[in-house]
């Protein structure tokens, strides 16, 4: 009989582990398909479309808005709400329901036994029915866990001021990025149109120079030098478009149009030069104060310090308090429902010897964060220093191309008057009006760079691109606080 128990309690235990085994199945072809269709039909979702030439400020609200890493920190922001709600029920008090049947095999039953003769005293005897009904409701509160839950809610709280400044950041990041590929993206709507019409040109060029030598009309050597300059020429205008066509590319992807859209922007007439007029010891202040990264580091020290705090609160006894209602369906109860409650005083004595350590590494923990903000104010300074020296030769770079680029074009005019005249051939000109767009190229990419590295010193101090306060999020709203915004920064005004 033994064995027999024996034997099936070895079946009963190998049909469990062998029920426990886990087993996967890899995700079917069709089913990453169709995932692969949602998710392009989720990336593109309710967007408003484009109408019209797409301006700077229009393309900035449209990353701000549909830009994926903006909704991701956005989700976070919200995730993090929610467990800022969640870690304030924790301050709460226990409450648990307990409520079943509860039943045995035979009666639970007892005897006495003297402590002097031990001898039996009491017959066998129950007050216990075999089979019950019983429930529970019971509260218990302890003053110190309501305490460490409160300091743990005010970290949490600070979790999601976190999170905020770092939604700041990819924003500011996100409106640096857009600008800096729009005006490149300006350069190749200006400028890609011209290479292509030399590009032809070129060929064109090379093609009747090719059927020249075929003929064998005039000197091979000249005619093949001839050849050999379109074709460098060829080289250096496929490298130029290289560079440029990318660029819609680029900007479609930060403000998340579908790739492949045919994007026209608005191109600006001329050229407007920014001039930095806000005060440079004003935005070293806005820099030390505004910027997210050493916001967050406020907020980790403030959380360091809660940390200090939680640990000298453990060290206390806790007050507890109990409350319960209770009903057991035993017939032998005299009351089978009642109430009780309680008042007890509990002290972990092992938090007392441990106390010490957890407040010296609480308060080692602050040090830290503060030796961490400072380093990272240097840096910070560094970048906004670097940012206006980058601002100040970029301006000089693109006035001297400028330059440049006007002096080229007016050879070019005449240049073409002398071909006209007859006075110089084909290849001469087409060297003159590739030395002409390339520097309308180094202007454009100069002037590029200018408007990047002037944006990148406001960006370096930590100053919001949108102001605060901003009635809705509609596209036309966030352009017109974008551009807003961006006038008061060129007038100097920071706040």
């Amino acid at each position: 009989m033994n064995k027999q128990i024996t034997l099936l309690g070895v079946s009963l235990l190998a049909l469990a582990v062998s029920g426990c085994a886990v087993t996967t199945q890899p995700i079917e072809r069709s089913v990453s398909e169709q995932r692969a269709r949602d998710d392009l039909k989720a990336m593109f979702k309710d967007q408003e479309p484009l109408s019209g030439p797409l301006t700077l400020h229009d393309a900035m609200a449209r990353a701000v808005k549909y830009n994926l890493e903006s909704r991701l920190k956005v989700m976070e922001e919200a995730l993090s709400r929610r467990q800022l709600d969640l870690a304030t029920f924790d301050m709460l008090p226990r409450m648990a329901l307990e409520a079943g049947y509860v039943g045995r095999n035979n009666v639970s039953a007892s005897s006495s036994q003297s402590v002097l003769t031990n001898t039996q005293s009491l017959e066998p005897s129950t007050s216990q029915d075999r089979d019950r009904d019983v429930a529970d409701l019971t509260m218990v509160w302890n003053v110190l866990d309501f305490g460490v839950s409160y300091v743990s809610a005010k970290q949490q709280a600070d979790q999601r001021l976190i999170v905020q400044e770092r939604r700041r950041k990819v924003v500011q990041t996100i409106i640096q990025d857009v600008r800096s590929a729009y005006w490149r993206a300006i350069a190749a709507q200006r400028l890609l149109g011209q290479i292509d019409s030399l590009m032809a040109r070129v060929d064109s060029a090379r093609k009747d120079s090719q059927q020249m030598s075929q003929q064998r009309i005039g000197d091979p050597v000249q005619a093949l030098s001839y050849q050999r300059a379109l074709i460098e020429a060829s080289r250096q205008l496929e490298e130029q478009r290289r560079a440029l066509s990318l660029a819609k590319t680029e900007l479609a992807t930060l403000i998340n149009l579908p790739l492949g859209t045919d994007l026209t922007l608005a191109v600006p007439e001329g050229y407007d030069v920014p001039e930095l007029k806000a005060d440079f010891d004003s935005l070293e202040q806005q820099a030390l104060a505004s910027r997210p990264e050493l916001r967050e580091q406020d907020y980790q020290a403030r959380i360091s310090a809660a940390e200090t705090k939680k640990a000298m609160l453990r060290m206390l006894p806790g007050l507890e308090f109990s409350a319960g209602g209770h009903y057991d369906s035993n017939s032998f109860l005299v009351n089978d429902r009642w109430a009780d409650y309680g008042v007890k005083v509990t002290w972990n004595l092992f938090n007392v010897l441990s106390a010490p350590a957890a407040i010296d590494a609480a308060k080692a923990g602050e040090d830290v964060n503060a030796a961490r903000r400072q380093a990272m104010s240097m840096a910070v300074l560094a970048q906004l220093y670097v940012a206006n020296a980058n601002y100040s030769e970029a301006r000089r770079q693109f006035l001297t191309t400028q330059e440049l680029a006007s002096l080229d074009n007016q050879i070019v005019g005449q240049l073409r008057n002398r071909q006209q005249a007859q006075g110089i051939g084909e290849l001469e000109l087409i060297q003159g009006e590739l030395n002409a767009l390339q520097a309308d190229l180094r202007r454009d990419l100069a002037y590029a760079e200018l408007r990047n590295s002037y944006g990148q010193i406001f960006a370096s101090a930590g100053i919001d691109p949108l102001p605060s306060g901003m009635p809705d999020t509609k596209l036309k709203t966030l352009a017109n606080g974008l551009a807003e915004r961006e006038r008061q920064l060129d007038g100097g005004q920071l706040k």
